[in-house]
C-alpha cells in the first residue's frame, strides 16, 4: 500500500504539465504579498527616486 502511494508521489513530481501556469500564480501572489506589506517603504523609495530624477533633469536642462 505504502509503495503504490509513493509511486504515485513520484508521478506527480515528475509530472510538469500545469507547473508553468502554477508557478507563475505564486510567484505574482509573493509579489504581491511582498508589496503590500512593505508599500509605505516602496513608496518612500519610489518618492525618492523620482525627486532625484527631477533633480537631475532639471540640472541637465539648465545646462544647455
Amino acid at each position: 500500500m505504502l509503495t503504490i502511494a509513493w509511486g504515485k508521489v513520484k508521478g506527480f513530481w515528475q509530472e510538469e504539465e500545469g507547473l508553468g501556469m502554477l508557478e507563475m500564480i505564486l510567484i505574482i501572489a509573493a509579489i504581491v504579498v511582498i508589496a503590500v506589506i512593505f508599500r509605505k517603504q516602496l513608496g518612500l523609495i519610489v518618492e525618492s527616486l523620482l525627486k532625484k530624477v527631477g533633480a537631475k533633469s532639471e540640472n541637465f536642462i539648465d545646462e544647455k
